[in-house]
């Protein structure tokens, strides 16, 4: 029996697919797995038992993931799974950008008396612009950014998008109308929109800054619904100030800039849909069945990506740190002791690396221990059918 801890509400349909093997607790002593949406956790004392972390959404900035990496606690994410949920919002974006529908609605609540000719003579401060046929800059071309490019080339929008470390599967599911931009500077002076889909990271965090507006046509309008620090927001204050920015739309409505003329603050809406939550919490479930039952890992933000097709009666996992010569200790230790590796796969990812070796052969806890006390190896676990 495997326990499950969750940190907040977790889908049902998603828990439903653990079955009876499994155990859902609010309790966090003796799990085997954490799901989590939105709660920190980089202050939480995790016990031994903890295996995996499962994030139901992409972003991971509440978990400390380096961490965890070290203990061998492997953390999960959700890439795609809200990622429609993402792209209709930005297209809300983007015509809450060209239209000055906030200000009309705010303007309309305060009517009280003589409704339809106040209309009539005060809808003209509210005019705007259509997005058709005008250039949208898609910065970052992953999930998300590439259904965003797709539908707004179908609403007829020009898109031209920029991403230096496209996938393959992202690829081949940009429409072929979609223009490929060589640099970042290429956005910027010939975007009429702009609209951003990076992870943070260090080389990431405030890209959108006076050096970056300065590269950008007058009157742009910006949206961000990936994370707040991509943009520096003293910066963008001063670029809507001076007209260099006419609208910036953010789902991340941080105290600098809320109540700011022409900034668009939503609050953090982006995923919040019946339909994504499900979604996440069905993809997390599956991968900590995964990696739980099989020893696979799909999605890791924090180990590699390692699966293998399991036709013997018992597996090892092991999380070690990406050293050399470790694979030769470990499998010196089990030629020792007369197990017979009938099958084997290892994948690395910076410093940390995992292996799997399948055999028919019966593995003690001796075994084990003695694999564990090879320098620079972090957990074994040892699967049985």
């Amino acid at each position: 029996m495997y326990t499950v801890h969750t940190l907040n509400k977790i889908s049902q349909n998603g828990l439903a697919l653990l079955g009876d093997a499994y155990k859902v607790s609010d309790e966090l002593n003796n799990a085997d797995a954490i799901l989590v949406r939105s709660a920190k956790m980089h202050d939480m004392v995790l016990p031994e038992s903890v295996k995996a972390v499962a994030r139901a959404g992409a972003g991971v900035n509440n978990i400390p993931i380096e961490a965890y990496a070290e203990k061998g606690i492997v953390v999960f994410n959700t890439p795609g799974a809200n990622a429609n949920a993402v792209k209709e919002l930005v297209l809300c974006g983007l015509l809450l950008a060209s239209r000055k529908v906030v200000d009309g609605i705010n303007w309309a609540k305060t009517l009280e008396s003589d409704v339809a000719k106040t209309v009539e003579k005060g809808k003209g401060a509210f005019g705007g612009g259509e997005i058709l046929g005008k250039k949208l800059g898609v910065i970052g071309l992953g999930a998300i950014g590439v259904m965003v490019a797709n539908a707004a080339q179908a609403l007829g929008m020009e898109v031209i998008g920029y991403d230096p470390y496209i996938s393959v599967d992202a690829a081949w599911g940009l429409s072929r109308h979609i223009k490929h931009a060589n640099t970042l500077d290429e956005i910027y002076a010939e975007a009429d929109y702009i609209t951003v889909h990076v992870p943070l990271l260090d080389s990431t965090k405030h890209m959108l800054n006076k050096e970056a507006f300065d590269k950008m046509k007058t009157g742009v309008a910006v949206l961000n619904f990936s994370r707040d620090t991509l943009v520096q927001n003293e910066d963008m204050k001063v670029a809507i100030a001076e007209g260099k920015v006419a609208k910036y739309v953010t789902d991340f409505p941080v105290e600098d800039v809320l109540n700011q003329e022409n900034i668009i603050a939503i609050p953090h809406l982006g995923a919040s849909t019946e339909e994504s939550e499900e979604n996440c919490a069905v993809m997390a479930v599956k991968e900590i069945k995964d990696y739980l039952e099989q020893g696979n890992i799909t999605h890791s933000v924090n180990y590699p990506e390692c699966s293998m097709i399991w036709n013997t009666s018992a597996r090892l996992a092991i999380a070690h740190k990406n050293t050399p010569a470790i694979l030769g200790k470990i499998t010196a230790i089990i030629a020792e002791q007369g197990i017979n590796i009938q099958d084997m796969t290892n994948r690395s990812r910076g410093d940390y690396a995992y292996t799997l070796i399948d055999t028919d052969t019966s593995i003690s806890e001796e075994d084990i221990q003695r694999i564990e006390s090879v320098d620079n190896v972090i957990k074994v676990r040892i699967l049985t059918k």
